[in-house]
């Protein structure tokens, strides 16, 4: 019998895999659901869970899912093969170590994946028993704009002497709302008191959880010990932002942050030797824009890396379909356990060193 090629490529297509997804917040809402909309020869949607029953199912009904306000439930679904978990970040731990319990056949968890050494340690211990690969939703570690320039960058990793992520942004509603619209949007936060210690150690130590978390790990590509880290500075800016100077491993690192009405989007991660340069352009994560722009100069020529179509949210999602098919390896538990104690130990000195500052300047 005649088959079109159409036909023969659904024959031997592999099946498509079940996602269940653990908390249906704005970033579920705005970049994975959109992201897999991209990606439906891949994945389906089977499950959708959330603590409030009415967000639940507003957002599963999108994509003709289950929804329930169960953890259990949705790990009990025997459709749901890969979790995505994002949730508040004191519940990742458990629900990924659950989802390993659960036999799932590969997780996504939103950085953090852990709040202590102790608990990346645990999970790591969870994933080599159960079998169950996990990735971190890093997502610029899978932009294909990054990954290319990391391919052709030689030597740039262990020469480096500066390091930089510089991040200008509106507020996330303004690109959520490019993508789809938000069910049950949280409240604004009323504007931070930055005379109270509470407040400024808070902020510091959520920017850097927060926002700069998505870049350390890119940081940590030039920096692969970290045992000397000292922050010399570190200021919290209105209405949410930071600026944070650090020393490791003989490099110097700024992070600087500042979301804020009157500014236009702007992402970027250099890198800096005494013989090449590094910058990349990441596009705003919400719209869909395709991969960051990498520029690698070395003074006598420059090369320009992308743009790709995908960005690195759908990069992961097809990093994460080959784990769960079995046709690739996770990243290693020590790159995200180290990664994580970079995080955890840039927060907790950036948030003392602030404090120190605001005393001084009492």
């Amino acid at each position: 019998m005649y088959m079109s090629a159409v036909e023969q490529q659904e024959t031997t297509a592999p099946p498509l895999l079940g996602v269940g997804i653990l908390g249906a917040g704005p970033v579920t809402q705005a970049i994975h659901l959109p992201t897999l909309a991209r990606l439906t020869q891949t994945f389906f949607v089977a499950h959708v869970m959330d603590v409030d029953a009415g967000i639940a199912e507003s957002v599963a009904g999108r994509v003709g899912a289950r929804f329930s306000t169960s953890v259990e439930a949705l790990l009990a679904d025997p459709e749901v093969e890969v979790v995505v978990i994002c949730s508040p970040h004191q519940f990742h731990a458990e629900q990924v170590i659950a989802a390993c319990r659960a036999g799932k056949r590969a997780i996504l968890c939103e950085k953090p994946f852990a709040m202590s050494g102790e608990e990346a340690a645990r999970i790591s211990e969870v994933s080599a028993e159960t079998g169950v690969p996990i990735i971190v939703g890093a997502m610029h570690t899978f932009d294909p704009g990054w990954k290319a320039a990391e391919d052709a960058w030689g030597d740039l990793a262990e020469t480096a002497h500066t390091i930089r992520s510089s991040i200008v942004l509106p507020p996330n509603p303004r690109f959520e709302d490019f993508a789809t619209e938000v069910v049950a949007r949280p409240a604004t936060p009323p504007a931070p008191d930055l005379r109270d210690p509470a407040v400024v150690e808070g902020l510091i130590r959520g920017g850097v959880m927060g926002l700069a978390i998505h870049d350390l790990p890119l940081v940590r590509r030039f920096v692969p010990s970290f045992t000397d880290l000292e922050v010399l500075r570190a200021e919290a800016l209105e209405p949410f932002g930071y600026l944070i100077a650090v020393q490791a491993d003989g490099r110097t690192i700024d992070l600087q942050a500042l979301m804020s009405d009157s500014w236009e989007p702007e992402w970027t991660f250099e890198a800096i030797s005494d013989a090449q340069s590094l910058k990349v352009t990441f596009t705003p994560s919400y719209v869909q824009a395709g991969s960051a722009v990498a520029e690698l100069s070395d003074g006598g020529k420059t090369q320009v890396f992308g743009p790709f179509d995908a960005n690195g949210y759908e990069a992961e999602w097809q990093f994460l379909a080959l784990l769960a098919r079995g046709e690739a390896s996770p990243p290693s538990a020590d790159t995200l356990i180290q990664d994580l104690q970079f995080a955890l130990a840039t927060a907790d000195a950036a948030a003392s060193a602030a404090l120190r500052r605001q005393e001084a300047a009492a």
